[in-house]
């Protein structure tokens, strides 16, 4: 998979350039997200790679349907939250914003305790749109969920 950065140039094969252009650790994204979805879901970063972003959301009584399984709603915005927070990190925060535009979600098994492990990677990165596939697996590293989410990059509003 080759993938285009709009700041930066074409990279691919072995040399390939991380994708980030915002420089951030996971303990940083744990604080940003601090009295939002993220905290009340129990979201947490752990990785950050060269290409992909990685998280987890506890299975519990915050997660599950009344049946005690994860709730697939749960499993769309643990994909939307990483597939966001990863697209952000990709343009100048300064200047853009990134944006939902679709996200669809497979739900594959159940989960029922422990764990979810979710991880963003690219499929497209242009100047208006990305494209983010979000694989969340159990603590088994069964698959749980596959999700495809579509951002827009706007511009910022200027303050008036």
């Amino acid at each position: 998979m080759k993938l285009i950065k709009p700041e930066h140039p074409r990279v691919g094969g072995i040399h390939r350039m991380a994708i980030w252009l915002s420089q951030t650790t996971p303990q940083s994204l744990n604080e940003m997200g601090k009295a939002t979805l993220l905290s009340h879901l129990g979201i947490e970063f752990l990785e950050i790679g060269e290409d992909f972003l990685k998280a987890r959301m506890p299975v519990d009584h915050r997660t599950i349907t009344p049946f005690g399984i994860l709730h697939g709603g749960a499993s769309a915005a643990f994909a939307e939250t990483l597939g966001g927070i990863a697209a952000s990190l990709c343009v100048d925060r300064k200047k853009k914003l990134c944006v939902g535009l679709e996200i669809n979600a497979n739900h594959v098994r159940p989960a029922k305790q422990g764990f979810v492990y979710g991880t963003a990677k690219p499929i497209h990165m242009g100047n208006f749109t990305q494209v983010w596939e979000i694989r969340i697996h159990n603590e088994e590293d069964d698959l749980v969920c596959i999700s495809r989410l579509t951002v827009a990059i706007i511009n910022k509003e200027e303050d008036s």
